[in-house]
């Protein structure tokens, strides 16, 4: 599972890319940055405003724009059955050639206790977060490694967006966290099932930190306060660094990619039985982080458990948070999780 270096394993120039939670933040700039390596994109999205707007700019930013093909679909990934017939409409637009890369992006976060907050509230972030990217894999996996479907050599590529918080969950994010970890359950998983099929195709998995995009004013309505504490100081990245990022581990055939350096700890610290990109690398650094945990864990638990403390029980947290991002944050930013 180790990558070369000088080979480009994910090369785009004619390829067709598909990318859902395309209208906005890191979906938004990875299409961007695909059409710019010369891929045709189709968009998926729910606004059919902001995909219009996004397909201007991915015409501005063509590499081959005489020739490149953009298109958008919309649709809510979180309904039951969505996936199939959106493929469909892909394919036929494709001339029904298969498509050559699927990338789910589509994601939201409400921050909250997880104790405090209706259930519904995580079956929601469930939907959108998790059932949003698995029913899209079992459709498309079931294009391309069905038993009538052509094995060639040049590989198909999956790619699910997760989060850091899949790698060390935080307090304040109990809604969100279980999806996330779900992708990667599901992500490893099929690593290993592709492997008994004689089709051609790989499967990523990446863990974006804080992304300055338009889903993080409505997040830190909701964060607690102890949440925004533990994360102070924590750098927020742009789209298009995250997507480039992004790009660049799957360029260089990694499976599992970080894009930021707290991302790279948390994922030496938490490998378990997931694949490794650098067998020599990944084994060595995940000897190392665990002794940096000796350090790391007693700060944030001491963290949470002086707030505890001088601020009572978590049923009085949701107008203090609120009052917390008045404090803390410009109303106008506008920045998130991942989207």
């Amino acid at each position: 599972m180790g990558a070369s270096w000088s080979k480009n394993h994910l090369p785009l120039d004619g390829k067709t890319v598909l990318i859902t939670g395309a209208s906005d933040g890191m979906g938004r700039a990875a299409a961007r940055l695909v059409a710019s390596k010369g891929a045709n994109v189709i968009l998926v999205a729910r606004s059919v405003e902001k995909l219009e707007a996004a397909l201007v700019e991915l015409k501005a930013a063509a590499l081959r724009p005489d020739t490149q093909r953009f298109h958008y679909l919309t649709t809510d990934v979180s309904k039951p059955d969505y996936a199939a017939p959106l493929l469909a409409s892909a394919v036929a637009w494709n001339d029904d050639k298969p498509l050559d890369v699927v990338w789910c992006v589509a994601g939201t976060s409400r921050p909250d206790f997880w104790i405090e907050a209706p259930l519904s509230l995580t079956r929601t972030q469930m939907d959108i977060n998790f059932w949003g990217s698995a029913e899209m894999a079992h459709a498309i996996l079931r294009l391309w490694c069905g038993a009538d479907a052509p094995v060639v050599p040049e590989p198909k590529h999956l790619i699910f967006t997760s989060s850091v918080l899949a790698l060390f969950p935080c307090i304040g994010y109990g809604p969100y966290n279980p999806a996330k970890g779900a992708l990667r359950a599901l992500a490893d998983t099929l690593a290993q099932e592709l492997e008994v099929y004689p089709q051609n195709v790989k499967v990523h998995i990446i863990y974006p930190a804080s992304i300055g995009s338009p889903g993080f004013a409505r997040e830190n309505m909701t964060k607690p306060e102890i949440t925004r504490i533990i994360e102070e100081g924590d750098p927020v990245s742009t789209p298009d660094a995250v997507a480039s990022s992004a790009l660049r581990g799957l360029e260089s055939g990694d499976y599992a990619i970080t894009t930021a350096l707290l991302g790279h700890v948390f994922r030496w610290g938490s490998l378990g039985g997931s694949p490794r990109n650098n067998w020599l690398l990944d084994t060595l650094m995940a000897c190392l982080i665990p002794l940096i945990w000796i350090f790391a864990l007693p700060d944030v638990y001491g963290k949470i458990r002086k707030y505890a403390r001088s601020h009572g029980h978590p049923s009085t947290y949701r107008g203090k948070a609120i009052e917390g991002f008045a404090e803390h944050q410009d109303p106008a930013t506008d920045v998130g999780k991942s989207d």
